[in-house]
């Protein structure tokens, strides 16, 4: 059964897909995804003050398996945390474009990114079509 929070997210989300094109990035929309991304904000924030935790209360062992184990376990949190840092960063950037006021539009293009790109990634800072390019780019110059 689903959670109240997410009932109401999922209508708002099918509200802000059918809305017409001049609604576009109204405050009513701008609210929403200021609204997502502090909660993904807040979340990631929670898992950083996890992963501090569980790495300060390691224990060390004196079996080299156990030990190899645990550092194993400690590099991959520790890769997760980073990618997490990175997208933190990403969450930051894209709630100055709501305060800016440049959200919702492509950096690129100045095209609208899309309602349905958003919801998806809502850190998104570039339309689909510039998204391709700069990775078809990157694939090709390294």
């Amino acid at each position: 059964m689903d959670k109240p929070g997410e009932r109401v997210d999922t209508e708002t989300e099918a509200t802000l897909l059918s809305a017409s094109p001049e609604q576009y990035m109204s405050a009513g929309q701008l609210a929403f995804f200021r609204r997502r991304l502090l909660a993904e904000e807040q979340a990631l924030l929670s898992a950083v003050k996890t992963t501090a935790g569980h790495l300060q209360e390691s224990e060390t062992s004196s079996d080299w398996n156990d030990r190899a184990s645990a550092e194993e376990e400690h590099t991959l949190e520790l890769r997760v945390r980073d990618r997490e840092r990175k997208l933190l960063q990403k969450i930051r950037e894209a709630v100055k474009r709501i305060d800016d006021g440049n959200y919702g539009w492509c950096e690129e293009t100045g095209e609208p990114i899309g309602i349905a790109r958003l919801l998806a990634r809502p850190t998104a800072a570039l339309c689909l079509e510039a998204q391709e390019r700069r990775e078809q780019v990157k694939r090709r110059f390294g």
